[in-house]
């Protein structure tokens, strides 16, 4: 008892929740319930104009009045087409509109959540929440909460015509509905478990071939076809399930729900037709006639009212998973006030402590100093910490305790969009979009033009590269570069990286994976790139760190080593200097010898 009540509330408050974003939509909400009122009113006056045209006219063989209601039937009629047209389009217009706003919304959310948030979700359960838990919330307005509305108001106006026509024929229908009732309400409830299952189980199915459609390379590279294939029919039988329980209530409930209807009209015409022929005066021809309209509009509303609750009920659950991501307020990434603008690059990390989990510190009290314009490399192995400071520089995530300043200002205090355009980086993995090598670069900012990137292009000594391509700037790399090899997705992200004209620069690993080809195009853009600004350098390349103006030599989250190359290649059994041997010493042959 206390459990459906609890649901109860749970979907009215899910519901009251939906229903605030129709607010900017009043008008065209009143809208739709005029024309559903005036729907439910020309729908049951048809039946009715019908039974005076049988009576008076058709058995009294009036051809004059006969002509006459059956034109104002055709009227009725078109009057009932039109409202049921603007009923629909207009609640369907409104559905959409406000799950648009639901969605940008949710978009807005998301694109706000820290890291944390994301190294914890599925990125399948995020696009089902966007896209189709979103659109079945449309489904409340579309197929649901209106349409229970109309189908209510319609039940009503014609069980008062009925009553008006003949309450005893009327009282024999009213016998047979509280058994569709029940029907309708068992059916209900047992659709909505069945909805859960089946929207849990679609989350299971996209985030399962999501990670492995992006994954394929591996997949096939280790030869895990036939065991994924395996995998998804378990999970794709499970899915398969959740619909047969659909399928199957589906397939009881509405031959109940027609027999119960036709036998309600078999008693209706058999009694009205016993009282005709024994020449009683409780029934008319004409009334029989209504009510053999009369009755399936009073019930397949009635039995559809089921399915559409059903329909509203998918919704509510879709926007029950909608609104756990909306209400989420701990993970997203505190706001500052201050605006950043071109910073002069002096960084400053002060006894700065961080933890992915808590309990289990990957950064130690770190202590770290960049002058302007200086560049910083940091090494170490791997899990040392390394990636975690530019993480936290970006604010990415938040430091369990400590200070980071940038000019002397707490990076806290700054907006993220504009801290964020002070800072640029290039990550040893490449992200491109499915498109231009000019948008990848410029990610459709307007206030960066054509003619600047291809100045900047040159500056860095890319332009010839892009230029050879089919199209050149406007080549389609399709989705996650893949037409670009990885030394040429390195370079696009060096000019993206360079237009952005960035106060604080970070290669973070940037050229590992480079190959031989591109290794001097990215030696020359490193330059360019670097050359008045401050710069992060978190490499393995011998070339990209003896010249940096300090190294920071990193071990299981602390500080061990820091100065320039030549001050830590001569220290004695210094961290650093074994790292050198160990690491960079085949690649310096490898150097020399070429």
């Amino acid at each position: 008892m206390n459990q459906n009540k609890n649901t109860k509330n749970k979907n009215t408050a899910s519901l009251l929740k939906v229903m605030r974003f129709a607010k900017p939509y009043r008008s065209r909400f009143v809208w739709v319930i005029v024309f559903s009122v005036a729907l439910s009113i020309f729908a049951a006056l048809r039946p009715y104009l019908l039974k005076h045209t049988v009576n008076s006219y058709l058995m009294g063989k009036n051809m004059d009045g006969l002509m006459l209601f059956v034109s104002i039937m055709g009227v009725t009629l078109l009057v009932e087409v039109a409202s049921q047209f603007y009923f629909v389009y207009w609640a369907n217009w409104l559905g959409q509109d406000i799950v648009k706003d639901i969605r940008e919304r949710l978009y807005n959310h998301i694109t706000h959540f820290r890291m944390k948030f994301f190294d914890n979700e599925a990125v399948g359960r995020l696009v089902t929440r966007t896209v189709f838990d979103i659109e079945s919330i449309a489904k409340i307005f579309s197929q649901g909460l209106f349409m229970i509305i109309s189908d209510m108001l319609k039940m009503i106006v014609i069980l008062g015509f009925m009553y008006w026509i003949n309450w005893k024929l009327t009282t024999i229908v009213l016998i047979a509905m509280p058994v569709l009732v029940i029907a309708t309400r068992i059916f209900q409830k047992k659709m909505k478990g069945a909805f859960e299952e089946v929207r849990a189980q679609v989350a299971n199915l996209n985030t399962f071939v999501q990670e492995r459609v992006t994954g394929m390379k591996i997949v096939q590279l280790f030869n895990r076809e036939e065991i994924e294939y395996e995998k998804f029919k378990v999970i794709n039988k499970k899915h398969n399930d959740a619909w047969q329980k659909n399928i199957l209530y589906n397939s009881i409930f509405f031959p109940i729900a027609d027999i119960i209807s036709s036998l309600t009209l078999g008693f209706v015409i058999w009694y009205g037709g016993i009282d005709i022929v024994g020449g009683g005066d409780l029934t008319t021809p004409g009334d029989l006639f209504a009510y053999i309209m009369y009755i399936p509009m009073l019930f397949n509303p009635l039995r559809q009212i089921a399915d559409k609750f059903n329909e509203m009920q998918m919704g509510i659950v879709a926007s029950d998973r909608v609104f756990e991501l909306l209400e989420i307020e701990e993970l997203t990434q505190k706001e500052g006030t201050t605006e950043a603008w071109h910073f002069k690059g002096e960084l400053d990390f002060k006894d700065v402590r961080f933890s992915y989990i808590e309990g289990e510190e990957v950064i130690r009290g770190i202590n770290l100093t960049a002058k302007a314009g200086q560049t910083i490399a940091i090494v170490g192995a791997t899990g040392a910490g390394k990636s975690t400071i530019i993480n936290l520089l970006n604010r990415f995530y938040e430091i369990d305790s400590g200070t980071i300043t940038i000019d002397g200002t707490n990076i806290d205090e700054f907006t993220l969009p504009s801290l964020r355009r002070q800072i640029a980086i290039v990550l040893q993995d490449v992200f491109l979009f499915a498109d231009t090598i000019l948008n990848n670069i410029t990610l459709n900012n307007p206030e960066i033009s054509r003619e600047q990137v291809i100045a900047a292009a040159k500056a860095i000594g890319v332009h010839h590269f892009i230029s050879s391509l089919p199209g050149g700037y406007d080549y389609n790399v399709k989705e996650r570069g893949v037409m670009l090899s990885s030394g040429q997705r390195q370079l696009i992200a060096f000019l993206r990286a360079y237009v952005s004209d960035p106060s604080i620069l970070i290669l973070d690993e940037a050229t590992s994976s480079i190959d031989t080809h591109s290794e001097e195009m990215i030696r020359v853009a490193t330059e360019a790139i670097t050359k008045g600004r401050t710069s992060i350098v978190i490499a393995h390349r011998l070339a990209t760190i003896v010249n940096a103006d300090t190294i920071i030599v990193m071990d299981k989250g602390k500080i061990v080593e820091e100065g320039s190359h030549y001050q830590l290649i001569n220290k004695n059994e210094g961290y650093y200097k074994n790292l050198y041997y160990s690491q960079f010493a085949t690649e310096t042959e490898d150097n020399t010898q070429n």
